[in-house]
Order: structure tokens, then C-alpha cells, then sequence
């Protein structure tokens, strides 16, 4: 009895062709993520560097980092356009060189160069400040000296310069400040895909779908129709997580709680609308439920959730970026952390409308009102 128990589950499995697929597709999608994607050292990370000096002196400086290739050096004029860089996130670490740098180097009076730093994500907050030693190392300080016509050469100090490290948004670099906001949309990740991809294969496979499909609604009332209920409840779960997090983790307050409220929704929308899309296009709940699982986990890989995007190569990177989890992930630490202003995330909230747009649109086109 055993034995033929068994072979009628081989037998069955054996007719789920898309089952069958998932199951060999998906490991081996997911080794390949896993081998050529998941770095914990990043390179090319952006820096925004501000010289008033512009000497020799700084020169050197600059070059060293360029030459050392960990950080990617662009230009900006003025401090608060660097500070404002890092901030919106298209840099994650600035260097400002004040205007009097060679003069106080002539003078043996050590000043002091300011490094800010994206504190939003620790491990690559610890990694910029060890890379940032390349400024003062030898190939820089040897060469800072002056040479006087009447006079034997005045060496600098051993130490010519100090750099004032600035660890901006989260100076206490704190774990739960940078994982927490990912979590969240981790678990709504969750909850909406698995409720909503089984939605439509639950009726199918009890039956009461062909009931629905004799009744006068039409294609677009029976998609919102399932994705409201479902978006309600996310919502509700949303900020549930979200006042656990303020509540025992002191997670930071967003200055506009309407930006949040309409990044929980649009959000929401899109994990709700992707869900009833797996739900259309699966038979069984069990491919529902496989299709889920090989969206989420590399959500959480490619996102910039766990590793930094900066740490993925570039032929991987290009899918962090058709990845929903990976927009909501920026805008919420955004909000939370860093209260970045709403100019530098309209690229990320339109993007997340985009996804909307094509998940609904493709649910109404795949819906068909017959068996």
C-alpha cells in the first residue's frame, strides 16, 4: 500500500509539467545568484568630493583615491551640495578639502579634512571608513613638503593632515535601523504573494471559479475586486510591523507621514497585483507557492536589502532595478533614516506606479471568463 501510495504522488507530479520546471529551474537560478551576486566588498562606490584648496597638496589626495579605484570620485561645489549627494543617495561617502589645507601643511599645523560617510547600511559604512586610509597613506604624505631657496627643506609632520570622519543619518550605527526597514517590506512581500497567488488557483481548484465567470462582471471588476480586500489587509499589516518597529526598536519617525502612507500603498498594490498574477498564470497552488518563493528570495538578494548594491556586478545589476522590493527599500530608508526629500525619490515612486500599471494590466489581459 505504501508503495502504491507513492507511485500515484510520482504519477501525479509527473503530469505538473510547470512544476516539475520550478523545481529544476529554481535551485539552479538561485546558485548562480548566489555565486556571481552576493559580495560583501564593494567597489566604484560613488563619492562626492569638494576641493576649495585646489593645490598640490590636495591634488595628491585626490589622485590617490582615484588611483586606488574603491571609491568613484565626482565633483560638486559646495558642502551643502555634497552633504545633499549623500542624502539622496546618489553618493554614499563625500570629502571636503578646506581652503586654507596647504596653507596650514606649510605651516606644521595639521588641518583636518572632512570624510562624511552614508551611515544607512554599517558593514558598508565600516568598509568606506577603513578604504578612506588610502588618503593618508605614504604615496600622499611623502610627498608633502616645500622647498625654500634660503633655507634647508622643511619636512611636515609625520602625520601632515587628520581626517575628521562623519558618520551622517545613523551615527551610531545601528543594525536594527538598516535591516528593519527592509524586513518590513520583506513580511508584506510575504504575506501578499502568498495570499493573493493562491487566490485565484483556490477557486479554480474548488470549483467556484466557473461560477464566478457566469456572472455579468467583467475582467477589470474581478481583478480589483480580488486585489482590494487583500491591500486593505497589507496595509493594516504594514503598519502593524511598522509601530512594533518604533515601538521596541526606536526606529526613527518620517518627517511627512503621508509620503510613507503612499509609499505603503503603492507598494502594497504592487505585491497584491504581482500575487494575483502568479495566482492567474499557476494551476496548481503548489506552482503558486514555488513561483512566490523564486520571487522573494532573489528580491532579498538583488535589493540592496542584505548586500549593497554597490558590491553586485553591474551584468547581475541591471535586475536589482526590474525588482519592486528594490525601490521600497530605498524610499523607506529614505524616509526613515535619512528624510530625504520627495525631489530625489519621484524616480522610485514612479517606478513602483510602473509596476502597478503592468501587473494589474497583464492580470486583466491573462483573466479569461471561460474553462
Amino acid at each position: 500500500m505504501i508503495w502504491a501510495m507513492a507511485q500515484k504522488e510520482l504519477l501525479q507530479l509527473r503530469r505538473d509539467k510547470r512544476l516539475l520546471a520550478l523545481i529544476g529551474v529554481m535551485p539552479i537560478v538561485l546558485l548562480i545568484l548566489f555565486g556571481l551576486a552576493l559580495k560583501l566588498e564593494p567597489s566604484n562606490v560613488k563619492m562626492a568630493y569638494f576641493d576649495e584648496d585646489k593645490s598640490f597638496f590636495s591634488m595628491l589626495i585626490e589622485t590617490e583615491l582615484f588611483n586606488d579605484g574603491y571609491f568613484e570620485l565626482y565633483k560638486v561645489t559646495s558642502l551643502n551640495d555634497l552633504q545633499e549627494e549623500i542624502r539622496s543617495g546618489r553618493a554614499k561617502a563625500g570629502v571636503h578639502i578646506h581652503k586654507d589645507f596647504s596653507a596650514s601643511l606649510v605651516k606644521n599645523a595639521q588641518p583636518h579634512v572632512d570624510f562624511f560617510v552614508d551611515g544607512t547600511m554599517p558593514s558598508l559604512t565600516t568598509a568606506m571608513k577603513y578604504n578612506s586610509k588610502i588618503m593618508t597613506s605614504e604615496n600622499v604624505t611623502s610627498n608633502m613638503y616645500f622647498l625654500d631657496e634660503n633655507a634647508t627643506n622643511v619636512v611636515i609632520a609625520k602625520t601632515p593632515f587628520l581626517i575628521d570622519t562623519q558618520i551622517l543619518f545613523n551615527p551610531d550605527e545601528k543594525e536594527t535601523w538598516f535591516f528593519l526597514p527592509g524586513v518590513i517590506g520583506v513580511l508584506i512581500m510575504q504575506v501578499a504573494l502568498i495570499l493573493t497567488g493562491i487566490s485565484v488557483v483556490r477557486e479554480r481548484e474548488k470549483n467556484t471559479l466557473e461560477q464566478l465567470m457566469v456572472t455579468p462582471i467583467s475582467k477589470f471588476s474581478f481583478v480589483i475586486g480580488k486585489l482590494l480586500p487583500y491591500i486593505f489587509i497589507a496595509l493594516l499589516d504594514f503598519y502593524f510591523i511598522l509601530g512594533v518597529g518604533w515601538s521596541f526598536f526606536e526606529l526613527p519617525l518620517p518627517e511627512s507621514h503621508l509620503l510613507l502612507f503612499c509609499l505603503a500603498l503603492i507598494y502594497v498594490w504592487v505585491m497584491i497585483s504581482l500575487g494575483l498574477l502568479i495566482s492567474l498564470v499557476s494551476q496548481t497552488q503548489q506552482q503558486a507557492m514555488f513561483i512566490a518563493i523564486f520571487i522573494i528570495v532573489p528580491s532579498i538578494l538583488l535589493s540592496g536589502f542584505i548586500f549593497p548594491l554597490e558590491a553586485i556586478p553591474e551584468y547581475v545589476r541591471a535586475l536589482s532595478y526590474a525588482i519592486p522590493f528594490t525601490y521600497f527599500v530605498e524610499v523607506m530608508r529614505g524616509l526613515l533614516i535619512k528624510h530625504t526629500l520627495l525631489v530625489d525619490m519621484v524616480s522610485s515612486f514612479m517606478a513602483l506606479l510602473l509596476f502597478v500599471i503592468v501587473f494589474v494590466g497583464s492580470s486583466v489581459v491573462l483573466f479569461k471568463k471561460r474553462v
